[in-house]
């Protein structure tokens, strides 16, 4: 599932020009757009600095040191071509219908291969949700999870509210992000998590937030100078900045999900859009946008470097590495690759499928890591990208 796309998005671009590299009927075609980022990752310096004087950071390995969720194996029946390993959420968590499991990045996207994948001494993967108030009501708020995935340490996960700084350098507060997560990409220390409408939100992981475990379910933000409670969650995570995007072709993008190139320093983005009959979501052919990052951040103002216009509809997840391409269609349940070289291959693929993120490993297999959203259905798992790559 995705939320559709309310906002009008500003025009303010640079123009770039992709020749159409393929032609055939069920092929990629990359065509021209006029397509740029607009970033800040100072927006909420002041009010951030005020929250972390009153309440204090905790490193991420403190956090998992904390962890307080159990994940469990995969169910012996769930096979996909090239299971490699995975895990499922706790009962809590698999069969919650109010809270949905979205995108997913890896501490490997952050640091790449280097100390075995490892952030702050543990190796993790993380997956954004969305929380409605009831289930099947109105989205109201985000999180992400850690998963602990070493064998170092214990099988463990813990939940971060996503946060939205407000107030002032003197009453400093944060409100829910009532956002659909629905893709996220972790590169060094920063957090980009879709934003469908808008771009991206940015959070950096080295500002994880303290707060006050007590009060009620329904206690949000800034109680008293010494008191601040976030839904009983332990930790938040407050958003730094925002990457918006802008395009003068008159559509404007459906940020439904985003994944990490290392390779090429880019992240990429795809729409959740249908063919026709749709009355929440675009009913248009979707794009596929890659925005390459400068020195480890966005740029002031980015111009996109490749953009894809895709024959394919329902597109919930996106991953791209070394000029290659996997979406993921959780309607039509497939997954397709796709190369300029070689074209578009179609796999058969899980329901319910979410994003998709690329795994790099130096010694073993390369792997791709997505989920399943479905109540009661919560795989998150990993197969071996060769399985998959045409």
């Amino acid at each position: 599932r995705d939320v559709p796309v309310r906002t009008s998005l500003g025009a303010m671009a640079i123009t770039y020009f992709m020749v159409m590299l393929l032609a055939g009927a069920n092929d990629v075609i990359a065509d021209k757009f006029d397509i740029s980022l607009n970033a800040n990752y100072h927006q909420f310096d002041t009010v951030n600095t005020a929250l972390v004087s009153r309440l204090g950071t905790a490193a991420v390995h403190t956090v998992m040191d904390n962890a307080n969720h159990d994940r469990v194996g995969l169910p012996s029946s769930f096979t996909v071509p090239g299971l490699q390993t995975g895990f499922r959420f706790d009962d809590g968590d698999n069969t919650d219908c109010a809270n949905y499991p979205q995108g997913i990045t890896t501490s490997r996207d952050a640091v790449g291969t280097a100390n075995s994948g490892n952030y702050d001494g543990h190796q993790l993967v993380l997956v954004s949700w969305y929380t409605n108030d009831s289930c099947g009501g109105t989205g109201e708020r985000s999180r992400i999870t850690l998963v602990d995935w070493d064998a170092t340490y214990p099988n463990k996960y813990r939940k971060v509210l996503l946060v939205q700084p407000t107030g002032t350098a003197t009453t400093p507060d944060f409100k829910d992000i009532p956002i659909h997560a629905g893709g996220v990409s972790w590169y060094g220390d920063y957090l980009y998590v879709a934003d469908t409408g808008h771009g991206m939100r940015v959070f950096d992981m080295r500002k994880i937030l303290k707060t006050n475990t007590g009060g009620t379910a329904d206690q949000i933000g800034r109680q008293s100078d010494t008191v601040y409670y976030a839904h009983n969650y332990a930790y938040v995570l407050p958003q730094i900045g925002t990457i918006t995007s802008n395009t003068t072709s008159g559509t404007s993008l459906a940020w439904s999900t985003i994944s990490l190139d290392r390779v090429s320093a880019s992240i990429v983005m795809t729409e959740y859009t249908c063919q026709s009959g749709c009355t929440a979501y675009p009913n248009r052919a979707p794009r596929a946008i890659r925005f390459p990052f400068t020195s480890g951040v966005f740029a002031a103002t980015t111009t996109a470097s490749q953009a894809l216009q895709l024959p394919w509809y329902n597109l919930n997840g996106v991953a791209s590495h070394n000029n290659r391409w996997w979406f993921n269609s959780s309607g039509q349940k497939k997954l397709y690759y796709w190369t300029p070289a070689a074209g578009a291959t179609t796999y058969s693929w899980v329901g319910s499928g979410e994003s998709i993120s690329y795994w790099e490993d130096t010694t073993n297999p390369d792997l791709l890591w997505t989920l399943q959203e479905g109540v009661g259905n919560r795989n998150v798992f990993a197969v071996t990208q060769s399985s998959y790559d045409g």
